[in-house]
């Protein structure tokens, strides 16, 4: 028989009892890195681009229900398995531990969704769960709501990306050759073209199988708007909506130092990543469902994981610690 071990996490411990979130809403600055006036091209360029590329989706000839499925698989593919279990909860967090070879394909993903590299991605995210809603948080929407979902990442951060505060953040990633790697030059944008490029022919491929070479031409560049640019604007606003969304509408099951919420649209469309306030209560643990309608299928798929022996110490909340916060929250 099949032995799983686990480790069990601790809930965050208070200084003291943070107020109603309904009383600690108020408008805040961009944080101090950032250059108020000075755009980030760069990132604005490629926004740009793959926004536009999808636009083509409207075009009739590259119309194709091969395409509309792609967009399903691809944001669960890259979306779940690159962003969700891997960026997330694999290195961000550490909630369970894998094979290197299995963390790198879960990496690389990840850096399929074009979200940035593993590195950064994880320091950003980790700067977020050290001042939640608070003005350095990254990507609070107290500062409003469009600067949480995407505007975060118009604007040059003096500290973004640079080695020093990648070393702060995210030192267990650095130290990682093949994570230094994707650091060096544009090596993580040569990777989401490659495998644009592999999605370009896999299309001209269907497409030659049944109609020759005209239905070969048509199909490849269907997969190409349909199955990467379409769904990496999908998995996109949907990571971002859990930055600003779940920050502001939702129920909240613990009381926590940030604005977080459990927002039900968000859980089921982003794998569970929605269950926010859940999340933000108890950040390492790879369950962010705690109650049974609270749907999580990336925690679903830690898990099987962890049943064939392809992942372990998986960290999940101490029931009893959960259940006295509960019971303190509700006597308070």
């Amino acid at each position: 028989m099949l032995k799983i071990e686990t480790k069990q996490v601790e809930s965050p411990q208070f200084e003291s009892s943070p107020p109603p979130a309904s009383e600690r809403r108020q408008r805040l600055e961009k944080p101090t890195g950032v250059y108020p006036i000075r755009i980030w091209w760069e990132y604005v360029g490629v926004l740009t681009v793959i926004h536009v590329t999808a636009l083509y989706a409207f075009w009739p000839w590259l119309f194709s229900w091969v395409g509309v499925a792609s967009i399903v698989v691809g944001h669960h593919l890259f979306g779940m398995f690159g962003i969700t279990v891997g960026y997330h909860r694999m290195l961000t967090h550490r909630s369970f531990q894998c094979r290197k070879w299995l963390e790198h394909t879960f990496a690389v993903l990840g850096v399929c969704c074009l979200q940035d590299t593993p590195a950064r991605w994880v320091a950003t995210h980790r700067v977020h769960h050290q001042h939640s809603d608070h003005r350095e948080d990254p990507h609070t929407p107290l500062v409003n709501f469009m600067w949480a979902q995407f505007g975060w990442l118009t604007l040059k951060d003096h500290n973004f990306g640079k080695m020093a505060h990648l070393d702060r953040y995210a030192r267990d990633i650095v130290r990682d050759p093949f994570y230094l790697w994707l650091e060096r030059g544009q090596n993580g944008l040569f990777v989401f073209l490659a495998h644009a490029v592999v999605i370009y022919l896999i299309g001209g491929a269907i497409g030659w199988s049944y109609g020759g070479w005209p239905e070969a031409w048509r199909m490849s560049w269907s997969l190409l708007v349909w199955g990467v640019a379409v769904r990496t604007v999908v998995v996109w606003h949907l990571t971002w909506a859990v930055n600003s969304i779940t920050h502001i509408w939702g129920y909240r099951t613990f009381e926590t130092n940030d604005d977080s919420r459990n927002n039900w649209l968000i859980g089921y469309f982003t794998h569970g990543e929605g269950w926010h306030n859940n999340h933000h209560a108890w950040p390492t643990a790879a369950a962010h469902g705690q109650n049974w309608w609270e749907f999580d299928l990336s925690y679903r798929v830690i898990w099987l994981l962890e049943m064939v022996g392809l992942a372990w110490d998986v960290s999940r909340p101490d029931t009893k610690r959960k259940q006295k916060q509960k019971d303190e929250q509700a006597a308070a």
